[in-house]
């Protein structure tokens, strides 16, 4: 057997562990952004979710995706995926299944962004089995599993499109639909700052995202033969630095002071949007890419939240906004020979024209139309089987810690008798 084989193979599972690891990411990102009152629920639905999203991917997800396409709409095969073919060449069945489902799993979490602090726990897993049933898989086919878009030349080497935009429209409907959080704004409509309560907790998984995002793109080259996969992480490593620093000092000069989240958000939009062009872009590209993905992620929290939509993690920033940009990205800079290695045109930029930016556009429209569209379906279905997507008032007040699960996050802080019978137990009091 091949040893270059093995290694591709090899790879591939080390990536799919980095991605799935970005999970943990997203709980200290999450929950440092938002209040300690609902900490332990935003770690606890993160890890039950990611059961519900293997589950219905396993079940129906990969074969909508990657099934005898109808139409160049949906896969219609695989089901109950449990195949396992493996001829010495190329990737096992396993392997690849297990990769593609890292990402589907990450799609979901960047919808959930939308929902924190504020949606009930039944909500979660419902809408968790519609999105990655019949949102994430459909458009995941269209670009990637022989859909209509694929087909037209789509550049989207690891997902700006297929799995964060659309997991920030999923996150953009829920916004919608759920409404403000209590005390957001004021009544005429100013907005108030609702911190998170830990920005160590936050910058740590900044950077187990970053760490992860080695295995989204550099593992979509999945293999290693040509070692290309060292070009993509080098993109991806320039652009997600850029987008932190161009975030940083845009925050600075504009506010008087060097905001911390907001230069978190930069690094992040910075990684979003070179997810798409990883391996179409030259390095001075991946700069230029991450700087605007860090001043575009600034300018678009303050509008969303003018705007009156809350949403506590910044989905529709970091991964929408800089999700669009990251898929036109393309369409301005991929050269003719990576264009060539991996599929659509040379950008404008390099007198391509605007056929792969027109594509791009089309893409970008399609994709975040439809996934806007059904996950505001579903979460109106799910609204009818809940009785509703939000916590009582009193419950929200209270955290969905308590009032979801019954306990704390951190009891001995939320609740200082805790603390007291401690110190009485010690004492002999």
């Amino acid at each position: 057997m091949d040893p270059m084989v093995l290694m591709d193979n090899l790879w591939i599972m080390v990536a799919f562990i980095l991605v799935i690891f970005m999970q943990g990411g997203f709980i200290m990102l999450e929950a440092g952004s938002t209040r300690m009152k609902n900490a332990g629920h935003i770690a606890g639905k993160t890890i039950f979710t990611l059961g519900i999203v293997s589950l219905v991917f396993w079940a129906v997800g990969y074969g909508f995706i990657y099934g005898d396409s109808a139409g160049g709409v949906i896969g219609l095969s695989n089901f109950f995926y449990g195949d396992y073919a493996f001829e010495g060449e190329g990737l096992s069945s396993s392997v690849d299944f297990i990769f593609q489902l890292a990402f589907a799993a990450i799609a979901l979490t960047v919808a959930f962004g939308g929902f924190a602090e504020r949606a009930k726990l039944s909500v979660y897993v419902i809408f968790a089995v519609l999105f990655s049933a019949f949102v994430y898989p459909i458009v995941a086919h269209w670009v990637w599993g022989a859909g209509w878009i694929g087909a037209l030349g789509k550049q989207d080497f690891a997902g700006s499109t297929v799995v964060h935009l659309t997991g920030a429209m999923g996150a953009f409907a829920a916004t919608i639909l759920l409404k403000p959080r209590i005390g957001k704004y004021n009544k005429d409509g100013s907005p108030n700052e609702l911190a998170g309560h830990n920005q160590v907790f936050t910058a740590l998984g900044v950077l187990l995202l970053w760490v992860g995002w080695f295995g989204f793109n550099a593992g979509s080259t999945f293999g290693v033969a040509d070692a290309f996969f060292g070009f993509v992480a080098l993109n991806t490593q320039l652009a997600a630095a850029a987008g932190a620093v161009a975030a940083l000092l845009i925050g600075w000069a504009s506010l008087g002071k060097a905001d911390v989240p907001t230069m978190l958000n930069g690094a992040l939009a910075g990684l979003v949007a070179i997810t798409a062009s990883c391996a179409y872009v030259e390095p001075w590209a991946a700069v230029v890419i991450g700087i605007i993905g860090g001043l575009l992620v600034f300018y678009s929290m303050k509008f969303f939240e003018k705007k009156g939509i809350d949403d506590p993690i910044f989905a529709l920033s970091v991964h929408g906004a800089a999700g669009v940009w990251g898929t036109l990205s393309t369409g301005f800079f991929a050269t003719p020979e990576l264009a060539e290695m991996n599929g659509g045109q040379a950008g404008l930029f390099y007198g391509g024209g605007l056929t792969q930016l027109g594509v791009q556009f089309i893409s970008v429209l399609a994709c975040g139309v439809f996934a806007f569209i059904a996950s505001y379906i579903l979460l109106l279905i799910t609204k009818g089987l809940t009785g509703g997507l939000r916590v009582s008032e009193e419950e929200e007040i209270m955290g969905l810690d308590m009032s979801e699960h019954g306990s704390y996050g951190y009891p001995e802080n939320v609740n200082p008798q805790m603390n007291t019978d401690s110190a009485n137990l010690h004492t002999g009091a």
